[in-house]
C-alpha cells in the first residue's frame, strides 16, 4: 500500500448519503480563510457514520477515536501520514491563498472517498467545495475535473487542476483500488462499530396549536443506527401524507445514537384514537407503538391507583390507631373492684398479670 496514496485519502472525505446495506468510507476536509496570513485547517475520518479519527487544527496530527482504527493499517504508513501532513496543509493554503481571488473570510471544502454497496458495486467520489457549494468533481473515468459550477473561480480551479497531470493518476489509483482495500480492511476491524444496535425510545405528547387545533408530537430518540421509520396511526390505520403531517429529519445526540420529531396536526375533539408507530433494525420484526389516547389514560389510571393505594395506607394507619385508643379507654374505664373481681375468678388473671399462681382458696387455706 502506497503511502501517498493514503495521506491523500485521509485529507479528502465524501458527504454523500449512505444506502442502508452499504459501506461508505468518507473522509471530510475543510480550511477556512481569516485572512491573507489565518487559515484554520481540520478532517474527520467516518466508517459509514461512525467517527474513525480527526485532523488536529493546532498539530497537523491525527487523532485516533476508534481503538481498532490504528492497528488496522501498518505502523509505517500512519508514521508516513502524520509526518506528510504539516507540509500538506501548508501547501493547500498557499495554493489556495495564490489563485484565489474571493473576499475575506471564505471556506474550502473537499471530500473523497468510496462506497461498497450491498450488490458488491463500487462507487467513489472527490469533490471540491466553496462556502459549502460544489464548484469541482473529478472525473474518474477521464481522469479530469469537471466544472460544478460555471464561474470564475471554476474555471481557474479547473485549468489549475488540469495541469496537474501526476496528481491525477495518483487521484485515479486512489479511488480505484487503494479507497476500496481500505474500506474492507476498516469493514472487518470496525465490525462491532457498524454492528452496534441500540433500541428507540419513543414519547407522545400534545401542544395547543390554536382554539381548534392539537399538534401531536412523537419524540423519537437515543436509537442507532440511523436508518429509522416514524408513522402516525389513525384508529389502526396509517395516516397518509398531508400538510398536516411532518416528520423532521434525523439528527445525531451527544452519545452517538440518533434522535428525530414527528407531528400531526388534529381537531381536539375528532373521536379518533391516534398512535406513533416506530421501526427500526434493532426491534426485529416488530414496532414501537405509543399511543396518544392511551399514554393519557395510562397516566391517569397511574395517578388514580398511586393515590388509591395512599389513602389505603393511611386509612390502615387511623384504625389502627383508633383501636389502640379504644382499648387504652376501655381499660382505664374499669373500677377497681372489678379488677379484683376478675382476678378472683380466674377469667383475667393469667391475661393481666398471671403473678399470683396458687388460686384464692388454697391461699386463704394457708393463713
Amino acid at each position: 500500500m502506497q503511502p501517498h496514496a493514503i495521506l491523500l485519502l485521509f485529507f479528502f472525505p465524501g458527504t454523500t448519503a449512505e444506502p442502508e446495506g452499504s459501506h461508505m468510507l468518507k473522509l471530510l476536509h475543510f480550511a477556512t480563510f481569516q485572512n491573507s496570513t489565518s487559515v484554520l485547517v481540520g478532517g474527520l475520518g467516518l466508517l459509514g457514520d461512525v467517527k474513525m479519527g480527526s485532523l488536529d487544527s493546532r498539530t497537523g496530527n491525527i487523532r485516533y477515536y476508534r481503538p481498532w482504527l490504528r492497528p488496522s493499517l501498518p505502523k509505517g504508513d500512519w508514521d508516513v501520514i502524520e509526518s506528510s501532513i504539516k507540509s500538506y496543509v501548508r501547501d493547500f493554503s498557499r495554493l489556495v491563498q495564490m489563485y484565489t481571488t474571493v473576499p475575506y473570510p471564505f471556506v474550502f471544502q473537499s471530500s473523497i472517498g468510496c462506497e461498497l454497496q450491498s450488490n458488491g458495486t463500487i462507487r467513489t467520489f472527490f469533490d471540491i467545495a466553496y462556502e459549502g457549494q460544489n464548484f469541482l468533481r473529478f472525473n474518474l473515468d477521464a481522469g479530469t475535473w469537471d466544472q460544478m459550477q460555471h464561474n470564475q473561480l471554476s474555471a481557474k480551479a479547473e485549468h489549475l487542476m488540469a495541469n496537474a497531470s501526476t496528481l491525477n493518476e495518483v487521484i485515479q489509483v486512489l479511488l480505484n483500488d487503494t479507497c476500496v482495500d481500505i474500506l474492507r480492511l476498516f469493514i472487518q476491524a470496525g465490525k462491532a462499530d457498524l454492528e452496534r444496535q441500540v433500541p428507540p425510545m419513543a414519547v407522545v405528547f400534545a401542544r395547543t396549536a390554536g382554539q381548534a387545533q392539537l399538534l401531536l408530537v412523537c419524540r423519537v430518540t437515543s436509537f442507532y443506527p440511523r436508518p429509522i421509520a416514524v408513522t402516525w396511526l389513525r384508529d389502526g390505520r396509517e395516516v397518509p401524507p398531508s400538510p398536516a403531517l411532518s416528520t423532521g429529519t434525523v439528527l445525531p445526540n451527544a452519545d452517538l445514537t440518533y434522535q428525530l420529531r414527528s407531528t400531526l396536526l388534529v381537531s381536539p375533539q375528532d373521536g379518533h384514537g391516534y398512535a406513533c408507530r416506530v421501526q427500526h433494525c434493532s426491534l426485529g420484526d416488530r414496532s414501537l407503538l405509543v399511543p396518544w389516547e392511551d399514554s393519557k389514560w395510562g397516566l391517569s389510571a397511574g395517578l388514580g391507583a398511586l393515590l388509591l393505594l395512599a389513602a389505603a395506607a393511611v386509612a390502615v394507619v387511623l384504625v389502627r390507631r383508633y383501636r389502640k385508643r379504644q382499648r387504652v379507654d376501655e381499660v382505664r374505664s374499669i373500677p377497681l373492684a372489678e379488677h379484683r373481681g376478675t382476678a378472683r375468678d380466674g377469667t383475667a388473671a393469667g391475661q393481666y398479670g398471671g403473678c399470683d399462681r396458687e388460686t384464692p382458696d388454697e391461699g386463704r387455706g394457708h393463713i
